[in-house]
């Protein structure tokens, strides 16, 4: 996934920090300058294009950080790249959360379809393919990129938001791990049709769309690959046994025997719970402790105080 290495901060908006990559600068310029999807007039309708493409990824990226904070997740930052955003969400870890976390983006697309709708259809009723033919273009346009986006968004292919679907409603049947290595691995087999897709794209001659449908079939397949390798520490997670004296403060999950923390300092494996907090290799303490089940971090204490019995989980 895209992270903030090599992107600017532009602004803050309602508690989230808003990236930009740079690339996006340079990508935003080919497009205007090369790859126009209409024609108009004034080149300057070609960067209020690419403005609308922005503000919509915004929205759409904002509804996955607003719907994971509803539901008592953290999300406080959104990195906009050339392959379009991503909304840094951790979502408590249940399929309820996960489901509305993930489906609120698409929701907003959902959502500013009948709006860009009345636009254009008024926009027509008012002579504008006549009068103002740029504007009216350029609403035509803006409501194709929304649907595109929407239906693109909506594969069932991980990790695109329809996979993501996927995996938080097979969580309720077989489970968090088994999810994920399942809808990792039905976004291999799309990966596999897109790549067809793309070298049918490659030999019409159409080299500008095959490089940028390539890149995201790339893009895809490398994190279906993170997913089954996710998918397999979760798998031995679940299946470790377990140290029932200590409790996570937020999940109450009980942590697992084994090397499943890793040392900043030194890069090696260790149990922070067998050694109290501190790497066996290089000695490096450490304060807090994060939950390999929520992702949580929290001071190590808080760990031992809780020796509650486990609230089951809730969807």
């Amino acid at each position: 996934m895209p992270t903030r290495r090599g992107s600017i901060r532009i602004f803050r908006l309602l508690g989230v920090d808003v990236y930009l990559h740079w690339s996006w600068v340079l990508i935003a310029i080919f497009r205007i300058e090369f790859f126009h999807f209409r024609e108009y007039s004034s080149p300057v309708w070609y960067l209020i294009e690419y403005l609308g493409l922005f503000g919509i990824v915004l929205m759409h990226e904002f509804g996955h950080a607003l719907a994971c904070r509803q539901v008592g997740g953290q999300a406080n930052q959104i990195v906009l790249w050339p392959l379009g955003g991503v909304a840094y969400v951790s979502p408590p870890q249940r399929p309820g959360a996960m489901l509305w976390s993930i489906a609120a983006g698409p929701l907003v697309n959902v959502a500013l379809l009948p709006v860009f709708s009345v636009f254009w259809y008024c926009s027509n009723l008012l002579g504008w393919p006549v009068s103002h033919p740029d504007a009216y273009q350029f609403l035509e346009t803006i409501w194709q990129i929304n649907l595109v986006l929407l239906v693109f968004n909506m594969f069932p292919v991980f990790p695109l938001d329809g996979g993501q679907i996927l995996r938080s409603l097979l969580w309720f049947l077989f489970g968090r791990a088994n999810s994920l290595m399942i809808a990792s691995v039905v976004g291999f087999i799309g990966v596999a049709g897109a790549g067809l897709f793309v070298a049918l794209v490659f030999l019409s001659g159409d080299m500008g769309s095959g490089v940028w449908l390539g890149a995201l079939d790339l893009f895809v397949a490398l994190n279906c690959w993170v997913g089954v390798q996710q998918a397999r520490a979760l798998l031995r997670l679940e299946k470790a046994p377990r140290r029932p004296e200590f409790r996570c403060p937020v999940c109450r999950e009980t942590p697992p025997v084994g090397q499943f923390w890793g040392c900043s300092r030194c890069r090696k494996h260790f149990d922070t719970f067998l050694t109290g907090g501190f790497c066996p290799h290089c000695n490096a303490e450490y304060a807090v402790t994060a939950c390999p089940f929520c992702f949580s971090v929290r001071p190590f204490a808080d760990w031992r105080a809780l020796n509650t019995p486990a609230t089951p989980p809730q969807p």
